[in-house]
């Protein structure tokens, strides 16, 4: 019997490669469920796997250093329950890997709105688990380089209107705690049932990197995003994350400063994000 399909994925929204040209080997797709937003071409499939049919999903390279075979030797090694399964993988020609499908929502589906504040009921888990994978050691890579790893320009914050954040991007933070980072662990990326996480996925940008970077990009408020908002909400995921690791505050809150500046640049049209960051920098970043 094939496993209960999940999510209901958009339909196709962009051109993407053959999913049925592929050099598939021990997983044989049938049918294309959906077609999840992602940087990569991902395919919700159904097929069969080792004589049953299975819902699965498939992730293939969009481009160069999309990291999928990184993300394969990765997933091989971490023996976690919330890891996913890989159930098939070639990197000849374009490089691609089916996973099993895992049980579970993300916390923006079962939040909703998140008008009765209910989030703050699963922050010390979310945090808990990042600290949790920060103490793993696998054997990895470093992390490729981002353009979020970098500070602004002044040429950026004056076209954003916020050139007051020249003083304090100047004292960008030196000491940097290197661990194995999952490197975009953020709500899309987390599936949650009866309360508790059941699924981390994509680890395609995963290797060891800067501890306090991961913490910033896993506490910013996203477009869209309704929770995480609140100060609240912030402190018991650092809560959950220090029952496996320390931090460092300040460093945190200036990569969380860097990464809202970057998300300005494409977030322009959504006035009440714009609004919500640029007054938190205002609140957290004015250097005396």
């Amino acid at each position: 019997m094939a496993n209960t399909v999940l999510f209901q994925h958009p339909k196709k929204w962009r051109d993407t490669c053959d999913l049925f040209a592929l050099n598939f080997h021990t997983f044989h797709p049938i049918e294309i469920l959906g077609y999840p937003h992602a940087g990569n071409d991902v395919f919700h499939v159904k097929g069969t796997y080792e004589g049953k049919e299975i819902t699965a999903y498939v992730k293939v390279a969009r481009q160069e250093g999309a990291g999928i075979e990184n993300e394969v030797l990765l997933l091989k090694q971490l023996d976690l329950p919330y890891i996913p399964k890989i159930l098939d993988a070639d990197f000849q020609g374009t490089p691609f890997v089916v996973t099993s499908e895992m049980p579970g929502q993300r916390l923006s589906v079962i939040l909703g709105d998140n008008k009765d504040g209910a989030a703050l009921s699963y922050m010390e888990e979310y945090g808990e688990t990042l600290g949790y994978i920060h103490t793993l050691k696998p054997n990895a890579v470093p992390v490729s380089d981002r353009k979020f790893f970098h500070s602004p320009t002044d040429e950026v914050l004056e076209k954003l209107d916020i050139a007051f954040l020249k003083p304090y991007f100047v004292n960008m933070p030196s000491d940097k705690t290197l661990v194995f980072t999952h490197g975009d662990f953020h709500y899309a990326n987390i599936l949650w049932e009866d309360h508790h996480i059941s699924a981390v996925l994509d680890f395609e940008l995963s290797g060891y990197g800067d501890r306090d970077f991961d913490i910033a990009w896993a506490l910013i408020l996203r477009p869209g995003q309704k929770f995480l908002k609140t100060q609240e909400e912030q402190q018991q995921f650092l809560k959950g994350y220090c029952k496996y690791g320390s931090y460092n505050a300040h460093t945190v809150q200036y990569y969380m400063a860097q990464i809202y500046v970057h998300f300005l640049r494409f977030s322009g049209n959504d006035l009440a994000y714009v609004e919500y960051v640029k007054c938190w920098l205002a609140e957290n970043c004015l250097t005396s």
